[in-house]
């Protein structure tokens, strides 16, 4: 599977998106963000944090995914290279990573976005402003550059979380509603009352079936929505994604895109050459940049 995918391969396809069925985004031409950032580990305090950004690059299928990474300082969590105005040499050049992905998008379908889901990994509540602030600004301005303020998709951006402690049981121990011999939930489980937040668009989503141990749901909390999804619409279309991940046959516990994004950001760490100059370790200002990676590799799905 993950050869098939690294040539350039499909692995598999959901029928409701072959059969435009899914709503909202089978209506419009839609591009499926992904987005995370990884952090050196406690005492590296020479390495940078490391950006990954992924892409669907086919509509309606929705199945291929480009990434992009990049460098940017030590432990920042906010990612810079989403959108950019200026070149290394201080030239006034837009760009970025959100541009370089739309046009990608073009180049492979021919066809303008009209929507964009951003789902968003490793963010905490207490950074969600800082995110609307300067994210969700980076990829107004990015769309904006692209057709001189005529291109306004409409935006909804998900931040996806994992690390936390709420954990879901069956009411009956044993009965109908569990899977396996550990008695976990099954999978497609939602839960959006009671335990989530009063008046804001969330959902606690157990998209896999627990193995081992106790399955632990993922926290999806919308910090943005301009598609006018209903809770339903996207918590289905979130949990037909998790059957569409290349290295599985079966759901994954994670959104695809969150998952592919995580695993660029975990290989462009190999890409780094060890740099332990005191000058790097005071300032990190001497890091290396990443190496280029070539076209024909980012055409496929070399992370997988």
């Amino acid at each position: 599977m993950k050869i098939n995918v690294k040539v350039g391969g499909r692995n598999m396809v959901l029928d409701d998106a072959v059969c435009r069925r899914i709503p909202l985004v089978s209506d419009d031409p839609t591009i499926i963000f992904g987005a995370d950032v990884t952090h050196p580990q406690p005492g590296e305090d020479s390495s940078p944090s490391i950006a990954a950004v992924v892409a669907s690059m086919d509509w309606p299928e929705m199945t291929k995914y480009r990434g992009l990474v990049s460098a940017q300082p030590h432990r920042q969590e906010i990612i810079k290279d989403l959108y950019t105005e200026s070149d290394a040499k201080g030239n006034t050049v837009k760009g970025g990573m959100i541009m370089e992905l739309l046009r990608a998008f073009y180049q492979s379908t021919r066809r303008k976005p009209q929507r964009i889901i951003f789902y968003r990994d490793g963010v905490s509540e207490g950074q969600f402003n800082q995110v609307l602030l300067h994210e969700v600004a980076a990829i107004r301005k990015a769309c904006e550059a692209i057709d001189n303020e005529k291109y306004e998709p409409l935006l909804t951006f998900v931040v996806v979380q994992k690390r936390h402690h709420t954990r879901l049981f069956p009411k009956n121990q044993g009965g109908p509603h569990t899977t396996g011999r550990n008695e976990n939930i099954l999978p497609g489980t939602v839960v959006d009352r009671e335990i989530c937040h009063p008046t804001e668009f969330d959902f606690y989503l157990c998209s896999h079936a627990g193995i081992k141990g106790t399955s632990r749901p993922v926290h999806y909390h919308v910090l943005y929505d301009e598609n006018g999804f209903t809770a339903d619409a996207l918590q289905v279309f979130t949990y037909y994604l998790c059957y569409t991940c290349a290295r599985c046959t079966r759901s994954v516990s994670l959104v695809p895109p969150a998952y592919y994004a995580h695993l660029v950001a975990f290989r462009a760490r190999y890409y780094i050459e060890s740099d332990t100059s005191e000058t790097s370790i005071a300032n990190n200002q001497n890091r290396r940049p990443f190496p280029k990676i070539k076209d024909n590799i980012l055409d496929v799905m070399y992370f997988a």
